[in-house]
């Protein structure tokens, strides 16, 4: 199975990156963390994204805050999929960090998920594997019945209460 790079910007990031690293562990897809910073390691964090499709990577999830350059200097230098996640700061609340990654120039694509997107982040990068994985597609659509029945229970409970 292809590995997943989730590269931030600072290690202020790793809180965010612990939510996606979780969902990867859960789903048994391997993965790799480092920080490199777009404009404090751009040498480190271009050598690392031109090198990762030859490393087995098969997605990336870039998380950064503020600027929030990294999943474009990423996707600057690999074809592999970019899945960006715009970090909150204490200046603009993540907005600043949000529209710095989605607003990337026609060409160089960088999907781009919530504020704080963990989460989602390392399901969209499952579900990018999943397309030639087929044991890993069935954990996913083990885990959505799953979600929907933890959703079905609860309106069981409310009924019954309300």
């Amino acid at each position: 199975m292809k590995k997943v790079g989730l590269i931030m910007g600072s290690d202020s990031d790793l809180p965010v990156v612990q939510k996606a690293a979780s969902v990867l562990k859960e789903l048994g897809i391997p993965y790799e963390a480092h920080v490199y910073s777009a404009h404090r390691t751009p040498a480190e964090a271009g050598a690392w994204s031109l090198a990762a499709r030859d490393e087995g990577f098969g997605v990336v999830i870039a998380f950064a805050g503020m600027a929030a350059h990294l999943a474009g200097a990423i996707a600057a230098n690999t074809t592999l999929p970019v899945i960006g996640v715009p970090c909150k700061s204490a200046a603009l609340d993540g907005m600043d960090a949000l529209l710095s990654t989605v607003m990337m120039p026609s060409g160089i694509p960088v999907a781009t998920v919530a504020i704080d997107g963990g989460k989602n982040a390392a399901l969209l990068a499952a579900e990018i594997l999943a397309l030639s994985d087929e044991d890993l597609a069935q954990k996913l659509i083990a885990r959505r019945n799953a979600e929907s029945e933890a959703v079905l229970k609860k309106d069981k409970t409310i009924e019954s209460r309300i």
